[in-house]
C-alpha cells in the first residue's frame, strides 16, 4: 500500500480540520485545535480456521511450523495412547507414517520432516525420531514421566518437566542427536508445562504443581535456568510457540478451560486476540513462531479436531473519537441510523430526559423532543424516519408509549401491547419494526416479541430465551438479538437469537456475556459494544458478527454501560453516551484499519 511519504514527500500541511480522507503515513497540522496528527494502520495479531485434523484427538505433541506442522500421539478417547501421525501443508492434514508406540502426554519438538518424540503416558523413557516418513526407536530418556515439555531440533534438544515416579519432576535432559544426559534441574518441579526455544536458549511455563496451577515461567541458558516474569494467566496442558525471547502460550486450564493467548517479548507477557475456541490438553506443539503459529486438537470439550492459525499484521479496525454530547446520558435510545447520520433519543442525565440529538458525522446538534421522556426506550429507523417505543419513566414505570419521528417533529401513536423497557429493537424506518423481549412484565424478564406495521403493534413469537438491558440488529423480518440479563437467579446472557420474519432460532453466542450493551448494524453484519458483565464490572470490548459467529476486534476506549449506538453495517459504526458519569462521549467505529495520532498539544 502507498503511503503519504512516497507520494508527497514530508511536507507537512496546515488545515482548518482534518482532511476528510487522509491516507497511509499522512502528517499534517490541525490550525483549529493547534495539534499535529498523523494517518496510520492498526494491524494486530489473530486466529483464523485452519484445516482440521483427520483424527479428533487431545493430549497431543507437535513440531514444524504453521505451514509445515507435525502432530502425533494424543487420546482419541479414554484408554491408551494412539500412534496416528499427521502432516499440515498450511490448509489440510494429511496422514504419515505412525509412531512405534502409542503415545499421549508427551514432548514433542523440531520439525516437519525432522522431528523427536520423548516420554509420555505411562511414564514412559521412549524416544522415537522421525525423518519425514517414519519413526525409529532412539537413545531413551533417563528418566520415564509424561505430561512433560520439550524444545529443539533433532540433533539438540531438551525435555523437562513432568510427572513420574515418584511424582512431580523437575528434571531436565539434553539430545545430542543420539542420547539424553541429565542438567540442571527446573527451580519449580511441575507437569503439563510448555516451552519453547533451543537447548542453549529456552523457555518453560505454565503447569501444575501439587496442588494447584501455576503461572510460573523459567529462562534456560544453556546450563541453568533462571525465574523470569509469570504468564498472566496460570494454567496447565497449554499450547506454546516461539523462541527464548519471542513466544506464544494459548489456551489450557485455569481450570476452566481457557481461550487465552499470551505473548512473551523477552522480559514479559502480554495479552493478545484469544483462540476462537477455547481448549485445554492441545499440542505441546512448537508449531510456529509469534507470528505465524499452529494450535491444534484438544478438548473443548469435547475432544475436537479443530486447528487454528496465528498470523500477526492483520488489519483491524478500531475506534476513534467523534463529537461530544451537548447533554451527557445513559440509557439513551439508539439505533437510529449511521456513523455520520443518527440520532440519541432520552435517556437519564441523571433526570429522565425527552432531549433529542442529531449526529451529522462530527458534531451533536438538538432537534426537537419526543413528548414522553423516557430512559431505556428502544429505537429503529432512519434520522429521516425513526420509531422510538417503551422505556421506564417515573411516575409510570415501564412505559408502552410508541412515537415516530419524520425528520422534524415526533408523534404519537399506538401503545405497545406490553409495557416493557430494556428491548431491542430493528427496523428500516417507522413503517415497520420489531421490539423484542424487556423488562418490567409481571414474571420480569420478557420473551414477548411485538411487530409494528406503521399503525399498531401485533405479538408475534417470542423469543427462546426471557431477557432484557440486551441489544439488536437488522430489520422487522431479520433481525438478531443478542446479550442481555434475567434474575431470579442474576444471569448475564451471551445469547444470539435470530428472528426471520417468523420465528426465533438460537445462533452461536458472543464471546462475552453482558447486559446494557450497545448494538448496531444488519443481521448479516453487525457490531455489539460495552456493556456490564456483572454489577460495575463495565466493559469496553467489541465484538463483530458476519452473519455466523462473533469475533472479538478492538475495544473501546473505555468501559461503558447503558450507551447508544448507530451502524448500517459492522464497517462503520457510531458509539455515544453511557455511564460512568452520564456520559457525553462519542467514539466512531472505522472497519478500515485506519486511525488518528496526535503528535503533539501545545
Amino acid at each position: 500500500m502507498a503511503e503519504y511519504k512516497g507520494i508527497h514527500g514530508t511536507k507537512v500541511q496546515d488545515y482548518t480540520t482534518d482532511p476528510d480522507n487522509p491516507i497511509t503515513g499522512q502528517v499534517w497540522y490541525n490550525e483549529t485545535a493547534n495539534t499535529l496528527k498523523f494517518q496510520y494502520e492498526i494491524t494486530a495479531g489473530a486466529w483464523s480456521t485452519g484445516g482440521s485434523l483427520n483424527t479428533a484427538r487431545t493430549l497431543l505433541s507437535g513440531a514444524g511450523t504453521q505451514t509445515a506442522g507435525l502432530g502425533f500421539g494424543g487420546d482419541v478417547g479414554p484408554g491408551a495412547g494412539t500412534t496416528s501421525t499427521e502432516k499440515y501443508n498450511g490448509s489440510s492434514w494429511t496422514e504419515v507414517g505412525d509412531l512405534n508406540a502409542g503415545k499421549k502426554i508427551s514432548a514433542g519438538f523440531g520439525l516437519q520432516d525432522a522431528a523427536i518424540n520423548a516420554g509420555g503416558s505411562p511414564n514412559s523413557v521412549l524416544t522415537e525420531s522421525f525423518n519425514g516418513t517414519s519413526w525409529t526407536e532412539v537413545g531413551d530418556l533417563n528418566t520415564g514421566r509424561e505430561q512433560v515439555a520439550g524444545t529443539g531440533i533433532t540433533t539438540a534438544g531438551l525435555v523437562f518437566g513432568g510427572q513420574g515416579a515418584p511424582g512431580m519432576q523437575a528434571v531436565t535432559e539434553q539430545w545430542n542427536g543420539s542420547s539424553w544426559t541429565e542438567v540442571a534441574d527446573l527451580n519449580t518441579a511441575r507437569y503439563r508445562l510448555s516451552g519453547s526455544g533451543s537447548t542453549t536458549a529456552g523457555l518453560a511455563f505454565g503447569g501444575n504443581v501439587d496442588p494447584g496451577f501455576r503461572a510460573f515461567t523459567e529462562s534456560w541458558n544453556g546450563s541453568s535456568w533462571t525465574e523470569v516474569n509469570d504468564l498472566n494467566t496460570a494454567r496447565a496442558n497449554l499450547g506454546g510457540a516461539g523462541t527464548q525471547t519471542a513466544t506464544l502460550a494459548f489456551g489450557g486450564a485455569v481450570p476452566a478451560i481457557t481461550a487465552v493467548t499470551e505473548e512473551w517479548n523477552g522480559t514479559s507477557w502480554v495479552e493478545v486476540a484469544d483462540l476462537n475456541t477455547a481448549r485445554t490438553s492441545l499440542a505441546n506443539a512448537k508449531a510456529g513462531s509469534t507470528t505465524a503459529s499452529l494450535a491444534f486438537g484438544g478438548n473443548t470439550p469435547p475432544i475436537t479436531a479443530a486447528t487454528e492459525e496465528w498470523n500477526t499484521g492483520n488489519a483491524v479496525g478500531a475506534w476513534s473519537t467523534g463529537g461530544a454530547l451537548n447533554t451527557g446520558r445513559y440509557t439513551a435510545a439508539g439505533n437510529i441510523g449511521t456513523q455520520v447520520s443518527a440520532l440519541c433519543v432520552t435517556g437519564q442525565t441523571p433526570a429522565y430526559t425527552a432531549n433529542v440529538e442529531n449526529y451529522n458525522g462530527s458534531a451533536w446538534t438538538e432537534v426537537n423532543n419526543v413528548n414522553t421522556a423516557r430512559g431505556s426506550a428502544a429505537g429503529a429507523g432512519v434520522v429521516t424516519s425513526a420509531l422510538i417505543a417503551g422505556g421506564y419513566a417515573p411516575g409510570t414505570a415501564e412505559e408502552d408509549a410508541t412515537e415516530s419521528y419524520n425528520g422534524t417533529s415526533w408523534t404519537e401513536l399506538a401503545d405497545l401491547n406490553t409495557a416493557r423497557y430494556g428491548a431491542a429493537m430493528g427496523g428500516a424506518d417507522n413503517t415497520a419494526a420489531l421490539y423484542a423481549g424487556g423488562n418490567g412484565v409481571p414474571s420480569g424478564a420478557s420473551a414477548i416479541t411485538e411487530l409494528w406495521n406503521g399503525t399498531s403493534w401485533t405479538e408475534v413469537a417470542d423469543l427462546n430465551t426471557n431477557r432484557g438491558n440486551f441489544a439488536g440488529a437488522g430489520i422487522s423480518t431479520a433481525m438478531i438479538a443478542f446479550g442481555g440479563y434475567s434474575t431470579p437467579p442474576a444471569t448475564y446472557y451471551a445469547n444470539t437469537e435470530y428472528y426471520n420474519g417468523t420465528s426465533w432460532s438460537e445462533l452461536n453466542d458472543l464471546n462475552t456475556a453482558r447486559r446494557q450493551l450497545a448494538g448496531a448494524g444488519l443481521y448479516t453484519s453487525a457490531l455489539a459494544f460495552g456493556g456490564e458483565t456483572s454489577p460495575g464490572a463495565d466493559v469496553a470490548n467489541t465484538e463483530e458478527w458476519n452473519g455466523a459467529s462473533w469475533a472479538e476486534v478492538a475495544d473501546l476506549p473505555a468501559g461503558r454501560v447503558g450507551l447508544g449506538g448507530a451502524a448500517a453495517n459492522n464497517t462503520a459504526a457510531l458509539a455515544f453516551g453511557g455511564n460512568p458519569g452520564y456520559s457525553t462521549d462519542t467514539n466512531e467505529w472505522n472497519d478500515t484499519s485506519f486511525s488518528t495520532k496526535t503528535v503533539s498539544t501545545d
